[in-house]
């Protein structure tokens, strides 16, 4: 199947998703249209064509329960993808919420510039005894992209205090997404947003990523093969850029931009080697990866390797209160431990005392409830239940790992033929996002490489979720391949 796809039309056909207790939700008609009104002129979007709703509601999520949330309509939608990776315990955790306004009246603010407060030092503890190895000291952020800039800092300032100042360099993959602030975004493997904000700070170097079903044709068969041939080419961009200017390789432990790249096995093994042979930091980016969407405290538990640094964000507090941050091995920090040595860098709400109080009970609740035990239990269910969408021929391949999958969309199942750049725009803008949307189900769909849908779900989730998501998958990507 190879013809073009034709301009869409709003889906009329899909059938919405049901409203629970809807009489909860729902807003008067003339407070929407206010909403609407105020949200047009006063609110800019992130990442967002702010002219897609010129003539169209802007969705305005009021409310959230468990894996759901609900619109001003009170209409219901499974959210499936975490809202952006974020809500691993779900929505409307009561217990979070008044753990945060517990703290706020005790102790709203105080920075940790020279200061330290309870629940800073109660959660870096925490997180240093969850962290693999002797990564022991915790530099919060308020954001992951912070925490990404931060790595690449205290990369440049060691290596200039051990007597190495030649290294800056930082290799990560293509198109892979390491954040928005100008050193992370150099960092970043994806030219369209990189090039309204260049020239950015130099020192970004890229190798191939882990996409076995885009693999070169020589390794196409070859999952070990190909595996190998990926950790090869960093050693082998060590060695272009000469290893005496490279401070760092940034990884996800399975890579979100391009559709979720799991690694082929031993490939973080290989590129650990690599990094110990030419004395380069290893740092993984578990942003997304973090705090059990792979079922694992940190990714890299997942898959067998220790990083020198691992940075987090979203899950630690589930999206009720911004944290991020770094964790670190011992050996960093070493070199500013005596002396006049400081770390030039801070962030005036990093380690805020709500958001840590938060993080904490947010913790609880994943041993209360065994998140992480759920996700290993059923990740095999929900790999299964996608799998389901293979007799689809709009379904090209999905793969994943813990509750972490994308969905890759190709115009020819047996050639593998994706979709050009004005195929996937009304693939995509034109029909999918708003008529998954439509059909109740938050997800992403994303073309920043081939056309994906990526899914995300609550780490509470079970098969009666799945299900759902399955179906409405389902129903969509068949009225998606009868418009072709």
């Amino acid at each position: 199947m190879t013809s073009s796809f034709e301009a869409i039309e709003p889906a009329q056909d899909i059938e919405p998703a049901q409203d629970i207790e809807p009489a909860q939700d729902i807003e008067p008609a003339q407070d929407i249209d206010r909403a609407q009104e105020a949200a047009k002129r006063n609110l800019w979007l992130h990442f967002t064509r702010m002219s897609a709703y010129a003539d169209s509601h802007i969705p305005v999520i009021v409310r959230g329960s468990g894996a759901y949330v609900f619109d001003q309509r009170g209409k219901r939608y499974l959210d499936g993808l975490s809202g952006l990776f974020v809500s691993q315990v779900g929505h409307g955790r009561k217990e979070i919420a008044e753990a945060g306004a517990r703290q706020a009246e005790e102790l709203a603010y105080f920075p940790l510039w020279s200061y330290a407060h309870p629940k800073a030092i109660e959660l870096a503890t925490r997180l240093a005894d969850l962290a693999p190895g002797d990564l022991n000291r915790v530099f919060f952020t308020t954001s992951g992209s912070e925490a990404v800039e931060s790595a690449w800092k205290l990369a440049k300032q060691y290596f200039k205090l051990i007597g190495q100042p030649e290294r800056y360099k930082v290799i990560s993959r293509e198109l892979a997404y390491h954040g928005t602030s100008m050193g992370a975004l150099a960092i970043t493997g994806l030219a369209d947003i990189k090039y309204p904000f260049e020239p950015l700070p130099p020192g970004g170097v890229r190798v191939p990523n882990t996409n076995f079903y885009r693999a070169p044709e020589f390794v196409r068969d070859d999952l070990g093969a190909f595996g190998e041939w990926a950790a090869d080419e960093i050693e082998r961009a060590i060695l272009r850029e000469g290893p005496q200017s490279v401070a760092a390789v940034y990884l996800e432990p399975v890579q979100n931009s391009g559709g979720c790249f799991p690694p082929p096995p031993g490939y973080f093994q290989r590129v650990r080697e690599i990094c110990d042979r030419y004395g380069v930091l290893l740092v993984s980016d578990e942003v997304i990866c973090a705090f059990g969407r792979l079922g694992y405290y940190f990714g890299s538990e997942r898959y067998g390797y220790q990083p020198d640094i691992i940075t987090f964000a979203k899950g630690l507090t589930s999206g009720y209160s911004p944290m991020g941050g770094m964790v670190v091995r011992d050996a960093l920090i070493e070199p500013f431990t005596a002396g006049t040595a400081t770390f030039l860098h801070g962030i005036t709400f990093a380690g805020h005392p709500v958001s840590a109080a938060v993080a904490l009970a947010n913790l609880d609740i994943f041993e209360k409830e065994d998140l992480l035990g759920n996700v290993r239990t059923n990740e095999a269910a929900f790999r299964a239940t996608l799998e389901k969408l293979n007799d689809l021929p709009i379904v090209g391949d999905i793969r994943g790992a813990g509750y972490f999958y994308g969905i890759e969309m190709v115009k020819d199942k047996a050639t593998r033929e994706t979709f050009d750049d004005e195929e996937s725009e009304r693939l995509l803008r034109g029909f999918l996002s708003q008529a998954l949307f439509d059909a109740g189900l938050v997800c992403r769909t994303d073309d920043r490489g081939d056309p994906v849908i990526q899914l995300s779900p609550p780490l509470i989730c079970g098969q009666e979720h799945f299900d759902e998501i399955e179906g409405i998958l389902r129903e969509v990507l068949t009225e998606a391949w009868n418009r072709l």
